[in-house]
């Protein structure tokens, strides 16, 4: 069995004065880079982001698990509220770590984004901001239709993926798919709920993104490297 290649710390500069926490992991010859945008109130030790990052990993892909809030804005969120679904701050952090992630010596010839609940409409907007760098979207139990009109400015082929218990998430997803010009697929797990935490879900999930991220990534991908 090959070992898993090991994560390390980097800090991403989001503005003038503010840095994001971010974990980078890239397996040898890996051919794309996957970019998490997390779910609200959460960070990039989300369970579920963290399992699906694991299979990718596994599958060849590059992660970058990153903060979108810093350390006093998080502590500010858990109090209030008022940073988690501000969607358009979090798609330009987004957009900052493609940036980062684009300057990088060996910087990545495919780029994906997934995002989780907000973290979705985040990365549809980061992904409308840059649509040269972006190659596929996935979105875990997310929140598109917070994206708004920029939802019809996403080039990169979508996944939605959605569990068949959260109905309403099902139903928020199929409008937001029927409002969009790009290629879009919703992909409904059945028996699974918003968080995906029944026996199997995440399973289903990271499949799901394996495949399309090497539909995506792997034929016009070139190697990432692992050097910063």
């Amino acid at each position: 069995m090959t070992a898993r290649a090991l994560g390390r710390a980097v800090c991403i500069q989001a503005q003038q004065g503010l840095e994001l926490e971010a974990e980078l992991c890239v397996p040898p010859a890996a051919v794309g880079l996957v970019v998490f945008a997390h779910d609200s109130g959460s960070s990039r030790f989300s369970p579920g982001n963290r399992s699906v990052a694991g299979t990718l990993e596994d599958a060849g892909l590059g992660t970058l698990l990153l903060d979108l809030l810093s350390a006093p804005e998080a502590v500010v969120d858990g109090l209030t509220g008022e940073h988690r679904f501000d969607v358009a701050m979090l798609g330009r952090r987004v957009v900052a770590a493609i940036d980062w992630a684009r300057a990088q010596p060996a910087a990545p010839g495919a780029i994906a984004l997934f995002g989780a609940s907000t973290g979705a409409a985040a990365a549809l907007i980061a992904a409308a901001e840059r649509p040269d760098a972006v190659r596929a979207v996935i979105s875990r139990g997310g929140c598109p239709d917070m994206a708004g009109p920029t939802l019809m400015r996403v080039r990169a082929p979508t996944l939605l993926i959605v569990g068949g218990h959260d109905t309403e998430v099902v139903d928020q997803n199929r409008r937001a798919a029927a409002g969009m010009r790009a290629e879009v697929r919703v992909e409904v797990v059945p028996g699974a709920g918003h968080l995906f935490e029944e026996p199997g879900a995440l399973e289903a999930v990271s499949r799901l993104a394996v495949g399309w991220c090497r539909r995506y990534l792997g034929a016009a991908g070139t190697a990432v490297s692992g050097s910063p």
